[in-house]
């Protein structure tokens, strides 16, 4: 059904190209919400396409501190490329996070990533803190590329556990990467469904995730 109502959408969108312009300076504008928006009825999206993009111009740090330098910070993977490994989180979000929207316009949801500083080794299992997530999100239509939704800045933080609470919960498969994954999947969603967007709790951090998929068996 999504298929017939996207190929409907394109070839609507291919009749519409001719004659319509496109203001990309819109593009660079960021996204705030106002009181309009959060009256404003819900979007009706359904996600057709994405793309992340991981500047490699983020630092990656490997240093086991407590908090150290660096824009990514990441060890819910084995050692390797740490740019792959958070694109792919970002992407396995999206899937997720869209994957009930039924809405009538096929989107295009693009991300680019700002900062993803999770926990090293030793802050972990110590004391925990904050996995500290910044990302850019933007709403295009997938056939013209017109902005729907965005530039939004969006500040996504999570707590992160620590000692005895983080080893409780890596043994009920509530790894990093799965609190994250999950996390970031009900940010996209939220920017997806709600008129107002994501908007994050007071205090700026979610203590707690409300998992859109079951936990699988480690």
């Amino acid at each position: 059904m999504k298929f017939v109502r996207l190929i409907a959408a394109m070839t609507l969108g291919l009749a519409a190209a001719g004659c319509a312009t496109v203001d990309t300076a819109t593009r660079n504008v960021p996204f705030e919400p106002t009181p309009s928006d959060i009256s404003a009825p819900a979007p009706s999206f359904f996600l057709a396409d994405m793309h992340v993009s991981v500047p490699t111009t983020l630092k990656v740090s490997e240093a086991n501190r407590f908090y150290p330098g660096g824009d990514i910070v990441w060890r819910g993977d084995v050692y390797g490329d740490r740019y792959d490994q958070v694109q792919a989180i970002f992407e396995e979000s999206i899937r997720i996070g869209a994957a009930p929207l039924d809405g009538v316009r096929p989107v295009k949801v693009e991300i680019e990533v700002k900062r993803f500083h999770a926990l090293t080794e030793k802050t972990r299992y110590s004391v925990g803190g904050i996995h500290s997530i910044d990302f850019v999100m933007t709403i295009v239509d997938p056939l013209t590329g017109e902005v729907l939704r965005g530039p939004k800045e969006i500040k996504a933080d999570l707590v992160g556990y620590g000692g005895s609470k983080a080893l409780q919960a890596e043994a009920r498969g509530l790894s990093q990467k799965y609190r994250i994954t999950q996390h970031l999947a009900r940010v996209v969603r939220d920017e997806m469904s709600l008129p107002q967007g994501f908007l994050p709790p007071k205090g700026g951090v979610t203590a707690r995730i409300n998992p859109l998929t079951p936990v699988q068996p480690l």
